[in-house]
């Protein structure tokens, strides 16, 4: 039984983490601390930094207000437009992916997960074939961002 238990609880670790994954555009990584603390150390990274935080939504309070149960989930909306409004000027209908947002959330697992669209994904989508300099500055400044907030 408990054999059965172990194989079950991997397997839902394993699909939760292989479904996250495999969302096009959607970078994803573990995180160790649980929702709120993951977000709480992105949040104050973003500040120390001097970036834009736009708003920051919980998910499930704001389903449970509605009497909708859901797993501990947030959302942060956030940009930098010395970066981001280059891909406008390229193609204002980046507007409705940027600013920049990272969703945190927590499996059936009880896994936490910390998500983000790839800048790249964002330019391809809208046909932004003239500013990859942009692209890869912003993928290398969220890689870090993410990083950071995720360090032990």
């Amino acid at each position: 039984m408990l054999k059965r238990l172990f194989i079950f609880g991997l397997f839902a670790l394993v699909s939760g983490a292989t479904l996250a994954a495999s969302v096009d555009g959607l970078i994803v990584k573990s995180s160790p601390y649980s929702v709120a603390q993951t977000m709480d150390r992105f949040e104050n990274i973003l500040k120390q930094k001097g970036i834009m935080v736009v708003a920051r939504l919980s998910h499930d309070a704001n389903a449970g207000k509605v009497g909708i149960k859901l797993r501990p989930t947030q959302l942060i909306l956030f940009g930098n437009p010395k970066l981001g409004s280059h891909f406008f000027t390229s193609q204002q209908t980046a507007g409705i992916d940027l600013p920049m947002k990272v969703l945190v959330w927590e499996d059936a697992a009880g896994k936490v997960w910390l998500g983000y669209n790839d800048p790249q994904y964002i330019a391809n989508r809208h046909g932004i074939a003239d500013r990859s300099e942009i692209a890869g500055k912003m993928t290398g400044v969220l890689n870090n961002l993410t990083n950071a907030a995720l360090a032990k």
